[in-house]
């Protein structure tokens, strides 16, 4: 009787059903991430990729405009005072604040320098004063910066050539005009000299102090290095000097066209110095202050040439920008 219940239809159903739900359980696999179907995706990924030229050409757009908007932001702030000078010039003397005959119009003014400009006398005064002004500068900054990074960096130097310095740097190059026009005539040679003169002691001094002015810090790190002394002075000494330098070089291109200007007005027959002069003495003011203004233009033009020079020769203490 027993095996007979022991093998019965009931008991083994019972058994059966128990080892088939173990069975499913185990192969029930666990749920996994739901997948959206084929049909569905494919426009979800079309419209994305539609989407993303239109995304970016607002933001482009939008650099753009705040890039010109700066630019003209930059442009207005800059100019606005030149432009409230030449407004205040061109009403004072139609106003009667000011005698027009000795102060004429700027109109006036940019009418005469266009009548110069046209029959050929600002060019060739002007370049008559630059071939002065540049040569004189160039050489002076060929001969003030090797010999002011050696006064600079060698003490010994610096103690035997300081009295001197201390002499020449406090005298005048206007003061020493008629001595170079003794000495060397009143052709190109004492005119491209005294502005040789005027423009090497910026340049000199500032060289001085750009080697003397190293931080300390980067002195004691080169040398920790074993660096020796011509390299010290190659990896170190000029670049830390360069700005400074600069500094004294556009001082010197300020000078160069200051000075050579009262030079020309002695013993000249061409620069924009003789302009301003004769027309001074031939009484045609708007003449004079075309001159003048010319002076200035080409002041403001050099010192910006040295500026961008200046950034280029020191661009690696420029942020790094994105």
């Amino acid at each position: 009787m027993s095996p007979v219940s022991a093998t019965s239809p009931l008991s083994t159903r019972k058994t059966t059903g128990r080892a088939a739900g173990q069975e499913a359980e185990q192969a029930v696999p666990e749920p996994g991430p739901v997948r959206e179907p084929d049909p569905v995706s494919v426009p979800v990924s079309v419209s994305k990729d539609s989407e993303a030229p239109t995304g970016h050409a607002p933001g482009a757009a939008a650099r753009f405009a705040w890039a010109a908007v700066s630019l003209l932001y930059r442009g207005f702030t800059r100019s606005v005072a030149v432009a409230a000078l030449l407004v205040v010039w061109e009403a004072a003397p139609r106003l009667g604040l000011v005698d027009g005959t000795f102060l004429p119009p700027f109109s006036e003014v940019a009418r005469a320098w266009w009548e110069l400009a046209l029959d050929g006398q600002l060019a060739d005064n002007a370049a008559a004063s630059l071939t002065r002004s540049l040569s004189g500068f160039g050489l002076a900054v060929l001969a003030a910066v090797p010999l002011g990074l050696l006064i600079g960096w060698y003490r010994p130097l610096a103690e035997l050539l300081n009295p001197l310095l201390e002499v020449f740097r406090n005298t005048a190059a206007l003061a020493l005009l008629p001595v170079f026009v003794l000495l060397l005539g009143i052709g190109e040679t004492s005119k491209i000299s005294i502005v040789f003169y005027a423009c090497a002691w910026p340049i000199l001094l500032n060289t001085i102090s750009a080697v003397r002015t190293v931080d300390p810090t980067l002195l004691r790190l080169a040398r920790s290095m074993d660096l020796s002394a011509p390299r010290l002075f190659q990896k170190v000494i000029l670049p830390a000097s360069v700005p400074t330098v600069f500094t004294g070089v556009r001082l010197a291109g300020a000078v160069s066209i200051l000075v050579l200007v009262a030079a020309e007005m002695i013993g000249a027959k061409a620069g924009l110095g003789y302009l301003i002069n004769a027309s001074q003495y031939n009484f045609a003011i708007p003449q004079m202050y075309a001159g003048i203004v010319t002076i200035s233009v080409i002041g403001v033009v050099f010192n910006g040439l040295l500026v961008a020079l200046e950034r280029r020769l020191t661009s690696w203490r420029l942020p790094p920008t994105d």
